[in-house]
């Protein structure tokens, strides 16, 4: 049985200075004295270009970024980039991620499937150990957790395709973040407290992390100078650094020997990476995922991640039910339904199409999603696991198969959603897993690498049921991500959408486009509005505004269980106007709020 380990949601990930154990160390990165962190509002309505992410500065490098005539691309490497420095806890260039793009010229959309990959050696028994899926802490907190990253890989491809400005360019804002350092505030501090164990283990990260020892404080000033000089590389030399160079050397030596504190007794089981996986590793060019609903076109990932067809399938069955006119507690109901239905199709379907037949066609299919639908009852509630249904060879209302318990996802991973002045538009999701990711920091390279390998089942859910997400030689992971682009009907932005939470990911986008686009929430509304998460268990989770209504006592009455989650997803948003502005919203409150800008604020 996989069991979290403690964590909360993730920003971005990425470290500083630090050298292999034994070795002479270089002095911590150390807080320094510093003015206020860059002020954070949560909408901004103007001209120009918009960026929205969890960090007012690394929205402002991409605003940056838009100011010196870059287009959305460049300026959504840029955010991201930034994020590696301010927000090292969720992802950055040891991590992975998908990356969604509409073409304002063609009024098309493109993705890039970015997810980590397993090592080529990997097989089904990588978690098992004498027969025995490792304990999940153990698991993550050791090289056999660390995937080939695929961060760097997805900038270059979308910088080589799509980007006006190079690498060395748009990298300019966050290696100048990272040398000149950023305010620490709450959200870091306590992030790192979260981690502050583990993190001891490996002499590299607590240098890093925890600089003489001691959590960073408040208001200090973090400096990344390893990270910057690793910027600089990259800016020079592009992503082979990392594929056939020596930071790809380093990554290797670090996941196949991690550097463990003696002293510690932590038993960090060394990884199974090669020269070999990172040479073949490539960000995939995929056709988008589409579903209509109510006359508009959603665009988004598609398998590796989970996101777009379980996003996409929910939408369908909700597509017959007038949720504009729907009391909260109807709402709320169906909305759960359609999530519960939903992710029992996504455990049995869904994997890496280079392995797995993914039906994402029957998936997204309005024949599909209505014969699912009509399990849905107005007074009565549908059990936890639900059976997956067939989409092959759909039938109306069936409740046969076996059903599989939803796999264990931690609540992780970092947002970030941009629109320029030519209208294109790019929403982006980038991860490390876990907060604090492996907890393995390469040395004198700055960045943390990623858990993403545990995102596989470590053994089958239920072994009468396929399991498309076990692990398998250069496989990805299945992801939960679900960066999404609304068109209408002449294929012109509506609105762009995404964020973290890991498996709450999928329910935070559902919750957020049904907020905005059927009970006609402002976008930062949707996104603040207290949420659910019905992932196909016995009790959906609530936040506290949800918990503490009292729709929860009219849903119980139904059937509904429930448990508190105190905080589900942290999402940002840009939305057209029709007079030509860009609204650019982001979180008022979770994870410290968000930071929504725009190049020329206009009322």
């Amino acid at each position: 049985m996989r069991r979290p380990v403690a964590r909360k949601l993730t920003v971005l990930a990425v470290s500083a200075a630090v050298v292999a154990v034994g070795a002479a160390a270089p002095p911590a990165a150390q807080p320094h004295a510093k003015p206020g962190p860059a002020p954070k509002t949560p909408v901004a309505v103007g001209y120009g270009g918009a960026v929205a992410s969890v960090d007012a500065d690394a929205t402002a490098a991409g605003i940056e970024v838009l100011k010196e005539g870059g287009n959305a691309v460049d300026a959504a490497v840029a955010t991201a980039a930034a994020l590696g420095v301010t927000e090292p806890y969720s992802a950055g260039i040891g991590g992975g991620g998908y990356f969604v793009r509409y073409d304002a010229r063609t009024r098309t959309v493109h993705t890039i499937d970015g997810r980590e990959t397993a090592p080529l050696t990997a097989d089904s028994k990588l978690f098992l150990e004498n027969g025995e899926p490792l304990a999940f802490d153990a698991a993550v907190g050791s090289g056999l957790s660390v995937g080939t990253p695929g961060t760097p890989a997805t900038w270059q491809t979308a910088l080589d395709r799509w980007g006006t400005r190079g690498l060395g360019t748009v990298l300019k804002p966050a290696e100048r973040l990272a040398r000149d350092g950023f305010t620490v505030d709450e959200t870091f501090r306590s992030q790192t407290a979260a981690n502050e164990t583990r993190f001891r283990h490996f002499p590299a990260t607590a240098r890093l992390f925890l600089p003489d020892g001691r959590l960073p404080a408040v208001g200090s000033t973090f400096k990344n100078p390893d990270l910057a000089r690793t910027y600089r590389k990259l800016a020079r030399e592009g992503a082979g650094a990392i594929y056939h160079g020596d930071l790809g050397k380093d990554i290797v030596r670090t996941v196949n020997h991690p550097p463990v504190d003696p002293a510690s007794g932590w038993n960090a089981r060394p990884g199974k990476l090669s020269a070999k996986d990172l040479a073949a590793y490539r960000a995939v060019l995929r056709a988008p995922t589409r579903t209509s609903y109510r006359g508009l076109n959603v665009y988004s990932i598609a398998p590796s991640s989970s996101g777009g067809t379980t996003v996409g399938e929910a939408l369908n069955i909700l597509e017959r039910t007038d949720l504009s006119k729907a009391s909260e507690t109807q709402y709320l109901h169906h909305f759960i339904e359609a999530s519960r239905i939903a992710f029992a199709d996504r455990g049995r379907w869904v994997g890496d199409p280079a392995f797995e037949d993914v039906p994402t066609k029957e998936l997204l299919s309005q024949r599909y999603a209505d014969s699912r639908a009509c399990l849905i009852k107005d007074n009565a509630v549908l059990t936890s696991p639900l059976a997956p249904g067939d989409p092959r060879h759909p039938a109306a209302c069936a409740r046969g198969g076996t059903a599989a318990p939803t796999t264990y996802e931690g609540e992780n991973t970092t947002h970030l959603t941009v629109a320029d002045r030519w209208g294109n538009v790019v929403a982006y999701t980038l991860t490390i897993e876990q907060t604090g990711g492996s907890g393995i920091t390469v040395p004198g390279r700055g960045f943390l690498l990623n858990n993403e390998l545990t995102d596989f089942s470590f053994a089958p859910a239920n072994p009468a049921v396929h399991d498309p997400n076990l692990p398998g030689p250069g496989k990805r992971p299945r992801s939960s991500i679900s960066p999404t682009i609304v068109l209408d009907r002449h294929d012109r932005p509506v609105v762009a959408l995404g964020s973290p939470g890991g498996a709450t990911i999928i329910t935070t986008v559902l919750q957020t486009l049904t907020g905005f686009l059927d009970r006609h929430l402002p976008l930062v509304d949707a996104i603040a509005a207290p949420r659910a998460s019905q992932r196909n268990t016995a009790r959906t989770e609530l936040e506290p505004g949800l918990y503490d209504s009292p729709s929860r006592k009219r849903l119980e009455a139904i059937g509904h269980s429930f448990k508190l989650n105190p905080e589900i997803g942290a999402a940002t948003g840009v939305q057209r106007l029709p007079d030509g502005r860009w609204r650019a919203a982001a979180e008022k409150v979770r994870r410290g709020g968000g930071s929504a800008m725009v190049v020329r604020p206009a009322p």
